[in-house]
């Protein structure tokens, strides 16, 4: 269970308010810092930014993977973003992004980050998946269903 570890309920919004990419990261790492309040805000979003200046994140149909190294973090930590509405991202294919899944990691947890964003993509592949998370009307919703799919995904393996 790798996705279990990674992600939480506390740190998934359902409804983000963001209207575009630049939005959507301030507002997903306040979230972080909310319930990490030893990491600088300021750093955190520098790191976002620098990664997603390289290229886009928006990478997949409606879903984003902005994710980053950094010192802020001892491990791997993630966040997951709904949008209702769709946000402007510059996503590889111009369309507009509905989930996104931000992932901080140390310099040092390299390898947990890579699998973490591999299980994402493999869990993506189907579309009930995707669905499913959008039809959450909370975190905890979110959150069930991510490791529901998981555990699918463990035991079909």
């Amino acid at each position: 269970m790798v996705l279990s570890k990674v992600f939480s309920p506390a740190l998934i919004k359902v409804g983000l308010e963001g209207e575009d990419k630049e939005e959507v990261f301030e507002e997903m790492v306040d979230l972080f810092v909310a319930s990490n309040r030893s990491v600088s805000r300021t750093a955190l979003l520098q790191a976002i930014r620098q990664r997603e200046s390289k290229q886009s994140t928006g990478v997949m149909p409606g879903i984003a993977f902005p994710h980053a190294q950094t010192d802020e973090v001892s491990s791997v930590s993630g966040l997951i973003g709904i949008s209702r509405a769709g946000v402007d991202y510059d996503a590889m294919d111009g369309n507009p992004v509905r989930i996104v899944f931000m992932m901080f990691s140390s310099h040092d947890d390299c390898s947990l980050h890579l699998r973490a964003l591999k299980r994402l993509s493999i869990l993506l592949s189907d579309p009930e998946f995707s669905r499913s998370l959008l039809e959450q009307k909370d975190s905890n919703g979110v959150y069930t269903s991510l490791c529901r799919y998981e555990d699918l995904l463990t035991t079909s393996v």
